[in-house]
């Protein structure tokens, strides 16, 4: 367990297929556009799609969805891809997605417990560089991962199909 994970209490483990509906309820949670009720989140979470989402993410040999446990129960999520390339002489990047942490729990070291869990995570596979994107309109999380020495050093594009 890393110093910050003992400080805010979690602990990381890699997700299971029964964390699908919890983890899809942190993601709306934390969405910047989140505007439905708890029990419209509640009536979306348990939506098939996400077992069959959690299923082809869990069959990845890139990918590994983590949950953070603060006494028993799940708190935070995020995954980890880890990209091979040809950039810098084959350096591999492992890429974060889906950080969310309870919004009623945040400020209690729990994001920085995940972060150190999937930056360990990362190097002990491999990894090189660590990266992530974050909505614009999430300043707050900006401030975050700069706090954790991420740097913001490229403009980030997608295109929804």
């Amino acid at each position: 367990m890393t110093e910050t994970a003992a400080l805010s209490g979690v602990t990381m483990r890699e997700a299971r297929r029964e964390d699908a509906a919890r983890i899809a309820t942190l993601i709306m949670l934390g969405s910047a556009k989140q505007t439905r009720s708890a029990g419209e989140i509640a009536q979306e979470a348990a939506h098939p799609s996400y077992l069959d989402a959690f299923d082809e993410v869990a069959a990845s040999p890139h990918n590994t969805l983590f949950v953070a446990e603060l006494e028993g129960e799940v708190v935070g999520t995020l995954q980890v891809t880890l990209i091979p390339g040809l950039i810098n002489r084959g350096r591999k990047r492992a890429k974060l997605e889906s950080v969310h942490v309870d919004p009623a729990l945040r400020g209690r070291r729990i994001g920085e417990a995940m972060v150190a869990h999937a930056v360990d995570f990362a190097r002990q596979n491999g990894a090189g560089l660590v990266e992530l994107t974050s909505n614009k309109s999430r300043e707050a999380a900006h401030r975050f991962y700069r706090r954790l020495g991420f740097d913001q050093s490229h403009e980030g594009f997608k295109l929804e199909l």
